[in-house]
């Protein structure tokens, strides 16, 4: 397998580096802190500009078809510099459950508006009793004669306050009252009945939990003909946690590079910190785990378009095995800074949070060493 880059990719890689450390310094993130939205309008409509909305979406709708790779790519500048963009709500989740799902005519409504950023999507599935399962969800989808009653509660939904459409789960009541299949649901975000309370995320950015109650929808709501949406859902979410490895991967890499810059620089008894034996060995430690982490974001990614169990190893091995490397790197980054690690003032402690943020997203490396252990089994046919 050939794993060199090709010149698109390289070119990609190069402006992408290049426009967040032109824009994402630590001035630009303490102000985006403190906006309502927790993102820069201006720089979402550059990432339009640049073509990086469309990247995944198809030709067919406005986009470029681009690939896991290419959003591994972007994705991993975007850790470098701590992006607080809706990238992964809206393009790699909200878009791709749209392509996966939707029917003709709400992918040629939805996915140009995407791709020219005029269009913010998020996805509200997680439930506070589901932990991580994605296949445990207690919301409910009732028929009307005018359409759809949805009811229910869903949590930490990744910038819901700032998405024009909410993709929603919910389970179809049948005529016995029971809920059936799992189903996607098209919800404008001022819909009647649907309360938002936003908060702050860690690291950086903002989400929001959903209450859903008597909120009635029009038929046509129904993301797709109303086939099981769990398949589409776990290989959306799949990729998701590919994309997300690789920006924790970006993390990593500023991690190490400012803790290899204070170490030349800080000096004890005469000498940096750097010119001693174990200080060295942790630093060549933290590099390994990087290198180790970058891998199996790679790896996520090439096995993004394969059969389920497949992907699905792939996925949740990088996911355990990233967020393992992930706190490694950051704890040793924060003690080797001493006292000033955790300070506002250095940008580690905001590269430790979003870490932190990025182990518990989708599941933390035990609920994932277990689903990877449990996916093996259905490959070898055990149970």
């Amino acid at each position: 397998m050939d794993l060199n880059q090709s010149d698109e990719q390289r070119l990609l890689r190069e402006s992408a580096d290049r426009f967040v450390a032109e824009n994402f310094g630590v001035d630009h993130r303490r102000r985006i802190a403190g906006e309502p939205l927790g993102f820069s309008a201006d720089i979402w409509k550059q990432f339009a500009d640049l073509g990086w909305l469309a990247l995944p979406v198809p030709e067919d709708y406005g986009g470029l078809g681009g690939g896991a790779i290419e959003i591994g790519i972007l994705m991993e500048a975007f850790g470098r510099g701590l992006v607080t963009e809706p990238y992964l709500s809206t393009v790699v989740i909200g878009a791709a459950l749209v392509t996966e799902c939707g029917t003709e005519a709400q992918k040629q409504a939805i996915l140009p508006k995407v791709a020219d950023g005029s269009l913010h999507l998020a996805f509200a599935h997680s439930e506070r009793a589901a932990r991580f399962d994605l296949a445990k969800v207690a919301a409910t989808a009732t028929r009307t004669p005018q359409g759809w009653r949805l009811d229910g509660h869903k949590t930490a939904v990744l910038d819901g306050n700032a998405a024009g459409q909410i993709i929603v789960s919910a389970r179809v009541t049948g005529d016995n009252g029971r809920p059936g299949k799992l189903c996607l649901f098209l919800v404008p975000s001022a819909t009647t009945g649907l309360t938002l309370r936003d908060f702050s995320r860690l690291g950086g950015g903002r989400a929001c939990n959903l209450d859903l109650g008597d909120v009635r929808l029009p038929a046509d709501a129904l993301l797709g003909e109303g086939k099981d949406a769990l398949p589409g859902i776990e290989y959306v979410v799949d990729r998701a946690m590919a994309a997300l490895g690789a920006e924790a991967v970006g993390i990593m890499q500023t991690l190490l590079d400012a803790t290899l810059e204070y170490t030349k620089m800080r000096k004890q008894f005469g000498k940096p910190l750097s010119a001693n034996q174990v200080i060295r060995h942790r630093l060549a430690d933290m590099a390994m785990q990087c290198d180790e982490a970058r891998s199996m974001a790679l790896r996520a990614a090439l096995m993004a378009d394969a059969e389920p169990v497949a992907r699905g190893r792939a996925a949740s091995g990088a996911k355990a095995k990233i967020g393992k490397c992930a706190r490694f790197v950051a704890e040793q980054s924060v003690q080797l800074h001493g006292a000033m690690g955790v300070t506002e003032e250095l940008e580690i402690g905001s590269c430790f949070k979003r870490l932190l943020a990025f182990d518990t997203l989708f599941g933390g490396s035990a609920h994932h060493y277990r689903r990877h252990a449990a996916l093996g089994g259905r490959a070898t046919g055990h149970t």
